[in-house]
């Protein structure tokens, strides 16, 4: 026990996305269901990229890496939120809530980089078709998909240094359905002036510089789009253009509206439903609007399905010949 009104906290509860006994059991439901598609969708892009040789190119390299960082998030935030609707009181443990807590901001911030890489790759094929192979060569694409992560882990390392400084109260009760950031802060008894000025700066940061280079870079492919003649081909670019800038839109618009409102004017519920959306359904939706929705991973799935299909064939075709 510290001095004053301080004690050293084991564990905290997680309150939940909701209180009400009638709406546990459908978002149970409704949340394992996303998590499997979220899971089935990302390893199922990750091996298919594996499998088809064809797809062995950085597009599809950034394509594995955000699907990875995908099922990571999800599989980091929402076993333990599941766990909250079929238990009483959900704890978690604090050495598990800062751990939780790294890997949440790592694979966030992950998240945000990797989007802005993959516009620039883009950039690059679309504007600078035939320099593509020397400005996107392996080791450029390497570089920058391991430097999203070098920085996702120093800037996860920061906050949550920063974080375990921290001495909390008594009220141990986190009013979300995960240990994030400004949840935390609410239960401190100690100054957290350095912990929302990190916050502050790492938030514009994430949130304004790649935006900014996702709009510079699609600011450059819309010019060259309307340079293409056929009409097919520009109706395909545009397709392309607005998956992205959709599935950008969401991530982006729900972090902002979490970490960039005011204490005074933000609301924890409000917080909740909009972390709902980067954590949960950007997860899910990224393999459908940035893979499937691609004529090349089609291809690549029907390949590996009528491979399938043939080898089961013959097995069925070999058991028969067998047993004449």
């Amino acid at each position: 026990m510290a001095a004053g009104n301080h004690c050293t906290v084991t564990e905290f509860f997680l309150a939940g996305l909701s209180e009400k006994p009638e709406l546990q059991t459908p978002l149970f439901l409704l949340f394992s269901g996303i998590y499997v598609v979220t899971v089935a969708g990302n390893l199922g892009m990750i091996t298919l990229i594996v499998l088809s040789s064809h797809l062995h190119n950085p597009m599809y390299y950034f394509l594995s890496s955000l699907s990875f960082i995908d099922f990571c998030q999800s599989t980091v935030v929402t076993p333990k939120m599941l766990v909250s609707f079929v238990t009483e009181k959900n704890l978690i443990s604090y050495p598990g809530c800062m751990i939780q807590l790294y890997f949440f901001i790592t694979f966030g911030f992950a998240e945000c980089y990797t989007l802005a890489a993959m516009a620039y790759d883009r950039y690059v094929a679309i504007c600078k078709p035939l320099l593509y192979s020397v400005t996107m060569s392996y080791q450029i694409y390497s570089s920058l998909i391991s430097g999203v992560y070098i920085f996702s882990v120093l800037s996860a390392s920061i906050h949550t240094g920063f974080m375990i400084r921290i001495r909390f109260c008594k009220l141990d009760v986190i009013n979300h359905y995960f240990c994030d950031l400004l949840p935390l802060l609410k239960l401190a008894c100690s100054n957290t002036y350095i912990n929302e000025l990190l916050i502050l700066i790492f938030s514009i940061l994430n949130i304004f510089v790649p935006p900014l280079i996702i709009t510079a870079s699609y600011i450059s492919i819309i010019a060259s789009i309307f340079r293409i003649k056929s009409t097919e081909g520009r109706s395909k670019a545009f397709s392309t253009c607005s998956s992205h800038i959709s599935a950008v839109a969401v991530f982006f618009g729900s972090a902002a509206f979490t970490y960039l409102q005011p204490s005074s004017m933000s609301s924890m519920y409000q917080g909740q439903v909009s972390s709902v959306f980067y954590t949960t359904v950007v997860p899910m939706l990224n393999p459908l609007i940035y893979s499937l929705r691609n004529k090349d991973v089609s291809v690549a799935l029907k390949k590996i399905l009528q491979r399938k299909n043939f080898m089961k064939s013959e097995i069925l075709s070999n058991d028969k010949t067998y047993e004449s």
